[in-house]
Formats: structure tokens, C-alpha cells, sequence
């Protein structure tokens, strides 16, 4: 059976991990799937924005699967979190935008498939934490890597050494949520977001986007050197010339993505 249901809506996915049951928990099929539907917005010019939600209203994603972990050998461990790792890594350097709609409990596994999203956007009854300690590990899908860079690291050690739960509020307080959405708006509000950003050129926003991210870990001197170079990726566009027309001529652009 498959792991997700696809809503495809022009340049916009909805992808729905469809394990309410399990709480919508990463298991090794579910992630096996997710490698390779990221494979293939990545590879193709279709799709500029996914959002990924939870079935039900319960979990968005409650993390490893226990009930399967239970039964993995210690290499067997190491294997399932390489997989995520990679898996993780692909969503971060994907063209496309990917948002997380978080409409319940995002717990471990859960938490970090938030975190490599590029955004995150909450129901009121979300849920976030990093609460692996509390099992005797540590957060594996790069949870102490990259809650550390969107928040800090006394923030984040206040998270993970703890094993304490954010609800919805406190997580946008502290900038690991972006936007909160009403009850029952969750999908509407996560996909205006997304339409905010694909109206725009994709080539300048998959590559401000990488611009971001990989100046993360650089000196500001080197950071700047950088966006100087992703500038000039975008200077040569025919979207840019497009951009200059439509503003003179009082239009909206018509991009195309070259």
C-alpha cells in the first residue's frame, strides 16, 4: 500500500503521510517512498512547492516507528538512519519549497522531518519535540544540527536535554513555527503560503533558498562571496528581463522558469 496520498494542483503537492493508525510514524517503507517522490520533484520543473501533512488530526508525524525499531538489529538501526539522513539532506537541497503543515504531534523523527522542510506552519493542537533522551538516544535525523541553527543553542539544548513538548504558540514564539494557523484552516493557510511563493521566478527562489542555506556555516565575509555568485546565476535569466518588463508595463510576470 502506499505510504502517502499525492493531491497534485499545478506546481503545488500535497503530500498526506497515510498512516493514521501508527500515528503517522516513519517506517522504513514510508521512508523509502519519501526518497523517491523527493527524487522526483527534484528532478523535474513540474512541481515547485510541496506541503507535507498528516492524516488525521492527531499526529503529523509521531517519529521512528517503535514497534518496527523493536524488531532492528543494531545495523539495522544504522542503515534505517542513514536512509533518513540522506532522505532529510535530499529535502533541503531539493528546487522545490517544501512546507510542513503540522496538524498534531511532530515528535522525534517527526520534529526533524519539520525542521528540513523550509517551512513549518502549525494547527493550534500541534505538538513539537525532539524528545529521543527520554529513550535513551539522541535525536539521528540531524535534529541537534539543524533545531540548533533555526533557534540557538541554548534554546535548543533547553529542548532536547529536557525531552520537553512545544505546543503550537510557544513554538512559533521562539521561530520554529513561521506561521499559526486558525482551527480547521490549516491546509488553506499552508497552501497560500505556498502559492506566495511559486507566483514568484523559480529560478530566483530555489536559489535565494540555497543562498540561505548553505551560507548557514560561513563567515560573513564568505556568506557575501556567495550570494554574489547565486546573484549571478540569476542575472542571466530570461526571467529576470521578464521581471523588468512586467514592472514597466504595470503586469503581472509571466515566468518561465529559464
Amino acid at each position: 500500500m502506499p505510504e502517502f496520498k499525492v493531491d497534485a494542483r499545478g506546481a503545488i503537492e500535497i503530500w498526506t503521510i497515510d498512516g493514521e493508525s501508527r500515528r503517522n510514524a516513519v517506517s522504513r517503507a514510508m521512508l523509502r517512498e519519501l526518497g523517491e517522490m523527493v527524487t522526483r520533484v527534484s528532478t523535474g520543473r513540474q512541481v515547485r512547492a510541496v506541503i507535507v501533512t498528516g492524516a488525521g488530526d492527531k499526529a503529523f508525524c509521531a517519529g521512528a516507528d517503535l514497534k518496527e525499531r523493536a524488531g532492528m538489529s543494531e545495523d539495522d538501526v544504522r542503515a534505517f538512519l542513514d536512509g533518513l539522513r540522506v532522505t532529510l539532506r535530499a529535502v533541503e537541497q531539493s528546487d522545490c519549497v517544501f512546507i510542513a503543515a503540522l496538524n498534531g504531534a511532530a515528535l522525534g523523527g517527526g520534529t526533524e522531518l519539520a525542521l528540513a522542510c523550509d517551512l513549518r506552519v502549525a494547527a493550534p493542537a500541534a505538538e513539537l519535540g525532539l524528545t529521543e533522551v527520554k529513550l535513551g538516544i539522541i535525536p539521528g535525523g540531524g535534529g541537534t544540527q539543524r533545531l540548533t541553527r533555526l533557534i540557538g543553542p541554548g534554546r535548543a539544548k533547553d529542548l532536547i536535554l529536557t525531552a520537553r513538548r512545544l505546543n503550537a504558540a510557544e513554538a512559533f514564539s521562539i521561530g520554529l513555527v513561521n506561521r499559526l494557523a486558525p482551527e480547521g484552516h490549516l491546509l488553506e493557510v499552508a497552501f497560500q503560503l505556498a502559492e506566495a511563493v511559486v507566483v514568484n521566478a523559480p529560478i530566483a527562489v530555489s536559489t535565494a533558498k540555497h543562498a540561505i542555506d548553505e551560507g548557514l556555516g560561513l563567515e560573513l565575509g564568505d556568506a557575501l562571496a556567495l550570494e554574489l555568485r547565486k546573484y549571478e546565476e540569476v542575472l542571466k535569466t530570461e526571467d529576470r528581463l521578464e521581471g523588468l518588463r512586467a514592472f514597466a508595463e504595470k503586469r503581472a510576470p509571466v515566468y518561465q522558469g529559464r
